[in-house]
């Protein structure tokens, strides 16, 4: 699984570029925000890497918490890496986050391809989408950590004030150091 991309860039287009990376040239899908922050040769992407039965495909993100925003979408039924790009396209993770929180639907149907149906399936399913402390999305090892948790019979109110206070990074630990704070509760 590729993770991470270091390399030159050979041709940039709004919602692509080729990627050298050691005499090999990747072609990566970025989100127009992405392609409009790119002013170097030399980047660093994070890479959200999909392998489906037809194709392989690399996506990637100069920003973390785009990352974490368009890994998120994707596992919402209906919406696949087009579309969870054209969301990415649309807004930078903060605004996203302030659409969800508002459960903005006129706001999301601005996105190429996503209807009024869509859009409010889109905002049921993100309900839960937060900030972390430094106001940014959490990651999707917290959130999945929170779902494990809650799917446990934990109260998500108590969950996420409870995964606040751990200090791992990935969802195992995360669930583990949770289980052991709500022992004591």
């Amino acid at each position: 699984m590729i993770v991470g991309l270091i390399g030159k860039v050979e041709k940039k287009e709004p919602t692509f570029l080729h990627l050298n990376v050691n005499g090999l040239i990747y072609e990566v899908f970025i989100s127009v925000n992405c392609s409009n922050a790119i002013e170097r040769k030399e980047i660093k992407l994070h890479i959200s890497h999909i392998i489906r039965e037809d194709s392989e495909t690399l996506y990637g993100f100069l920003d973390i918490n785009e990352k974490n925003m368009f890994e998120r979408l994707i596992k919402i039924n209906g919406v696949g890496p087009k579309v969870a790009m054209a969301i990415c396209s649309t807004f930078k993770p903060k605004e996203f986050v302030k659409v969800v929180k508002e459960k903005n639907i006129p706001m999301l149907k601005k996105v190429p391809g996503i209807g009024a149906k869509s859009a409010s399936r889109i905002l049921v399913e993100l309900g839960e989408f937060s900030l972390d402390e430094g106001g940014l999305p959490q990651s999707s090892a917290f959130n999945e950590a929170a779902l494990a948790l809650e799917s446990l019979g934990f109260k998500k109110d108590l969950v996420q004030k409870v995964l606040a206070e751990c200090q791992s990074d990935d969802t195992t630990s995360l669930v583990k150091e949770a289980l052991k704070k709500l022992q004591k509760i």
